[in-house]
């Protein structure tokens, strides 16, 4: 069954840099998300094609992404739910990974993009600019490969 929803475009918002990072950000979240609603469970952790990419590995992944980089490097939080947190429900992923969100905006929003990270990793230390800018361009990225996995499994088209 072709399926094609209208194209939402990305918000083109005014203001300051937190104001368009975090509005893209969120639109690229809302597009992964997206994807990832209307198909059963089956569908979602199927993977056609050969890296073994699923959508639900798509959108654990991208939680998995957001407590790494603001909740655990960024705001040096001792977090234990990467890769243990897994949900293995279509249902379940999308609440965690909106879970995380809200979690990680909160975390932005209490803080300069000027800060740097508390707990970083072995590579030089970053600030909170850098690290959204990181996590549009990763949601991006997986967003786009979601477009694909879904027009695969069932012809739906459009973001």
């Amino acid at each position: 069954m072709l399926l094609l929803v209208p194209d939402e475009k990305p918000p083109r918002v005014n203001g300051d840099e937190r104001v368009i990072v975090t509005s893209l950000l969120e639109y690229q979240r809302s597009s992964l998300v997206k994807k990832a609603t209307g198909i059963n469970d089956a569908e979602a952790a199927a993977s056609p094609v050969t890296s073994g990419t699923s959508l639900l590995w798509l959108v654990n992944h991208m939680a998995d992404a957001e407590i790494t980089w603001v909740l655990r490097r960024f705001a040096g939080q001792d977090r234990h739910d990467v890769l243990i947190g897994h949900d293995v429900t279509v249902a379940g992923a999308i609440r965690r990974y909106r879970a995380v969100c809200a979690e990680v905006d909160a975390v932005v929003a209490a803080s300069s993009f000027d800060e740097l990270c508390r707990a970083p990793d072995d590579g030089p230390v970053v600030d909170l600019r850098w690290v959204l800018s990181h996590l549009l361009e990763e949601t991006a990225r997986h967003a786009g490969h979601a477009d694909i996995l879904r027009e695969l499994i069932d012809g739906s088209t459009g973001r």
